[in-house]
Order: C-alpha cells, then structure tokens, then sequence
C-alpha cells in the first residue's frame, strides 16, 4: 500500500508539471442525444480482463445515454491503428472519437517519436472526418507507471482534451485491475466515469 500511494504520489507530481505549463481546459461542441462516439484503441478499449458488457465504451454508453462504438482490437499497434482508422471513421461517421492507443508501442519498447507521430496522424485524420477528439495518456509501464509526456504533447499541439492520468491511477492499484496491463471491471467502470466526467467539464454533455 505504501508503494502504491508513493507511486500515484509520484504521477501527480509528473501530471502537475506537465499540465502546468500547458493550455487552459478545452472546450467541446455538445453533443446531441443521437450522437456516436466511437472508441477508439487496443486492448485497453476492448476490455481485456473483463467480462463483455464490461468494457469501458460499454459502461460509457450507460452513462451518457449515446451509442458508444468498441474498435479496440488486443495487441495493436499504433501503425497498425493508424491503417485502420480511415475507413472505420467512414463506416460510423462519429461525432466524437476518444483515442486510447500505444500501449503495445511502448510495452514493446518501439520508438515513442513514431508513436507520436502515429498519433498526430490519427488526430489529423479524425479532424478532418469532421469529429473531436478526446486523447487518454497511456502508461509508460516503467515502475511509477508514469503516463508517456508525449500524449501531453498531442494534446496541446492540437488542443484537445486529454485525460492524462486515469490509467495510471488504475494500474497502480491490485484491487482495480485484472494484470499487470489491464483493469479488471472495476477499473472499467471507473476509467468510463472519468470520461464520462471530462465529458461533461468540457461542455460536451450536461450532467
């Protein structure tokens, strides 16, 4: 317990440099009640280590009251995703992309500059398909479980949202996740409540 409350110490520490010096909250349009969100990931969107039903675009989906797309697929990569995403933005036409991705790029140790620039790519090609984008920093997997800076970065060279620490905070905990990589239902539930939550600060949903 004590390394755990020195790790999540430790992340905030981090966050509060790295935000601190970054853009004021951004803003999102409203997103009407017919609105899709599609989630957009790995593993971690999928819901690995939790039952179907319990991932967190599905509880995301229950809390917002809008139709919430899964396109996670386990052990992506982000070249692999950034292939991916053009036709999946012309399939489902989404008002809202929520962008999880690079887990497997850094589990694997790939180069975090292509990893960024993957990511700025996939932004660019959801802007232009017309929807927002909502970035979440994914784990360096390093002892401290410190968020990469470099999905800090994405988000303020583009000014988007971001929630930066969610996944970190999950991880860090035994009783929120289902292994060293993935949360289990719990942990779903509270990374949907947390988008769930920026959602609404950024003026994208009303309580």
């Amino acid at each position: 317990m004590k390394s755990q409350a020195k790790n999540l110490l430790l992340i905030t520490i981090i966050i509060l440099g790295l935000v601190g010096c970054g853009q004021p909250d951004v803003q999102l349009k409203p997103l009407k009640q017919d609105a899709v969100i599609l989630a957009f990931g790995d593993s971690l969107t999928f819901g690995t280590g939790a039952q179907p039903g319990q991932s967190y675009p599905s509880v995301l989906a229950e809390l917002t009251g809008r139709e919430v797309i899964n396109a996670g697929i386990p052990g992506e990569l982000s070249s692999a995703g950034k292939t991916r995403l053009s036709q999946l933005l012309q399939e489902t036409n989404p008002d809202l992309v929520i962008l999880c991705h690079g887990g497997n790029d850094l589990l694997r140790k790939l180069s975090r500059q292509q990893l960024q620039a993957n990511l700025q790519a996939m932004v660019d090609e959801i802007t232009d398909s017309g929807a927002q984008v909502l970035l979440v920093a994914v784990p360096t997997f390093a002892i401290n479980l410190a968020p990469a800076p470099l999905y800090l970065e994405v988000a303020q060279n583009n000014n988007i949202p971001i929630q930066p620490t969610i996944l970190s905070e999950l991880l860090i905990d035994n009783t929120l996740k289902a292994d060293q990589v993935h949360p289990n239902a719990l942990g779903y539930r509270q990374f949907a409540q947390s988008i769930h939550h920026l959602l609404i600060k950024s003026g994208a949903i009303s309580k």
